[in-house]
């Protein structure tokens, strides 16, 4: 029989050790993305597999929040963000710091997620987008590529923290965390 761990028994870190642990070479960037349930999901996820950071953009709302809080559950209070009012700023800063930077969007030429293969070394931003009209075109423009997710259905859209949970996952997989 398989037994739920208890909370003791899950080798949670606190806040000191997070702050101290190595992180995932990888940065989450929210274009404009309207829903403060998403951003607090956003950083959940990016708090369990110790994303380097979250920049914030356009609309998306900042901590403190209530509402993010409520699904961050306190994420938001470890989680290194910041706040740009343009994400073409956002994506400036990570190009001059040699970031490689790819839009998570449904683009002509773009590479399935599961195709897109990781350099050792390399750093890497990932761009999700408002929830009705995704990444903006400029940002697109200016990224080194576009990632997708392949999709079978008739839908063709993910909620952007369902989309933030896979892409966090793959890229940790790709770089070794798990």
């Amino acid at each position: 029989m398989n037994k739920k761990k208890l909370v003791t028994e899950m080798g949670r870190i606190d806040r000191d050790a997070f702050a101290q642990s190595q992180k995932l070479p990888l940065v989450v960037v929210l274009d404009n993305v309207r829903s403060l349930h998403n951003v607090g999901s956003v950083f959940r996820t990016s708090d369990a597999f110790r994303v380097e950071c979250i920049m914030l953009c356009g609309i998306t709302a900042t901590p403190p929040s209530a509402e993010i809080h409520k699904t961050a559950l306190g994420a938001e209070d470890v989680v290194d963000w910041k706040y740009y009012e343009s994400t073409m700023d956002a994506v400036a800063e990570l190009r001059s710091q040699g970031y490689r930077i790819y839009s998570i969007e449904l683009c002509q030429g773009s590479i399935a997620l599961q195709d897109f293969v990781t350099a050792p070394g390399e750093r890497y931003a990932v761009v999700l987008g408002n929830e009705v009209k995704g990444v903006q075109q400029d940002v697109v423009d200016a990224s080194d590529g576009a990632i997708e997710i392949p999709q079978f259905g008739t839908k063709h859209s993910l909620n952007v923290s369902v989309t933030a949970g896979m892409v966090i996952w793959e890229f940790a997989k790709k770089m070794g965390l798990v």
